[in-house]
């Protein structure tokens, strides 16, 4: 039984659709990540905000669902929307499902209304509860559609749109769905961006992963949409795997065992060695713990050196949304153009940190190989050493 990515949706920093995401990506345009002040006390900060219009809540759903969230979301998913419709004629709303990872929903209206009442000791007239709550986008997706399958979402940190694509590809597996609309939506929010405030973690330039300048991480938004199904399309999801090392709150494990038993354990799925894997997108979040922990485990991993790059300093770290976003890069790389197959480069200031195991990033104008199938890997780990990775790849 194989498993495809039949079709994406995606809204970022880089632009919105396809198209627009590709170009800006695969020239290491790092346009999207502008200055921005209000977010954090007393600080200027470079986010990777989604500056197009986003369409408007279908009125349907204006009173109960309108948020920025769920708005980014329906940008995403009005990209891939004649492939969905398609699906639902074949498969039948109920044999459809829904599972799409995210932090923050819609926290920041949430905020809002939450410091009305303190001020006011009242809630406004707009507030809703159910903005919050982590199944609320892919509840609106669900109800947006009229799907009548399966409709959850995850939220296990920077891999829970990476883990709903595990999810997708298990329910597909035991028969639960034929079609499931899975990645991942997070918005800017001061709630997280306050949190990694106070954990020292954001660098107010742009990020600089695995350099020994790095000083922390970029924050952006996302939306990240995939019809998977059975049939085959122009993508297959060939092996993912994840981990759990709990090895604290918010550091990563020193020796990335975790991170190496998910790479691992996708490789095994996949029936494939290290060395036929084309090109890893890492983590890199610029954080001295987690490039230090990552590029040991890549090293004890794909001793051979495998072309590599991060990707936030071009999108900024999008939290619930990065593990699928990070996936869509690969897709866009698989479907480029076939006599260029671009690979998205490491844009970064140069200056390797000399405590690394060294790796091979890639530069604006590197490819894939000639001929075939070629296979990429996308790895994410989350706080409380969470771990995910997936392999996608021409279809076999």
């Amino acid at each position: 039984m194989s498993f495809h990515l039949n079709a994406l949706g995606v809204i970022c920093a880089l632009g919105a659709g396809k198209h627009a995401v590709a170009e800006a990506l695969f020239a290491g345009d790092d346009a999207g990540l502008q200055p921005e002040s209000g977010w954090a006390p007393e600080r200027t900060l470079p986010l990777g905000s989604v500056r197009t219009p986003l369409p408007p809540t279908p009125p349907a759903l204006t009173a109960t669902r309108d948020n920025r969230n769920n708005r980014l979301l329906l940008a995403a998913a009005q990209e891939i929307e004649t492939d969905i419709q398609t699906a639902i004629l074949r498969y039948g709303r109920e044999r459809i499902g829904v599972v799409l990872g995210t932090s923050t929903t819609g926290i920041e209206e949430a905020t809002h209304g939450i410091g009305h009442y303190q001020r006011e000791g009242s809630w406004p007239a707009d507030y809703r509860y159910a903005h919050q709550e982590l199944g609320a986008p892919a509840e609106f997706l669900a109800e947006w559609l009229d799907l009548a399958g399966p409709c959850y979402a995850i939220s296990t940190a920077c891999t829970s749109s990476a883990r709903a694509l595990i999810s997708a590809r298990r329910m597909l597996q035991l028969g639960v769905c034929d079609a499931v609309l899975c990645g991942g939506v997070d918005t800017l929010a001061r709630l997280p961006i306050h949190g990694f405030h106070a954990l020292e973690a954001m660098d107010d330039a742009r990020c600089e992963p695995f350099s020994q300048h790095r000083r922390g991480i970029n924050i952006g938004e996302a939306a990240v949409l995939f019809l998977m199904t059975r049939e085959v399309g122009p993508v297959q999801l060939l092996g993912s795997g994840a981990s759990s090392d709990a090895y604290h709150m918010s550091s990563p494990d020193p020796a990335g065992l975790g991170a190496q038993q998910a790479m691992q354990a996708a490789l095994t799925q996949a029936g494939l060695d290290a060395t036929q894997i084309d090109y890893l997108n890492l983590h890199g979040t610029a954080t001295e713990h987690n490039d230090r922990m990552e590029s040991r485990a890549v090293a004890a991993v794909f001793p051979h050196g495998t072309p590599c790059s991060s990707t936030k300093s071009l999108t900024g770290h999008t939290l619930a949304a990065a593990g699928a976003l990070e996936a869509a890069f690969c897709w866009l790389s698989l479907t480029d153009d076939r006599s260029m197959r671009r690979l998205p480069p490491q844009v970064w200031d140069g200056a390797a940190d000399p405590e690394l195991p060294p790796l091979p990033f890639t530069r604006v104008g590197d490819h894939l190989p000639a001929g075939g199938p070629r296979r990429l890997m996308s790895s994410s780990f989350a706080f409380g050493g969470n771990n995910a990775c997936l392999i996608l790849g021409d279809p076999v």
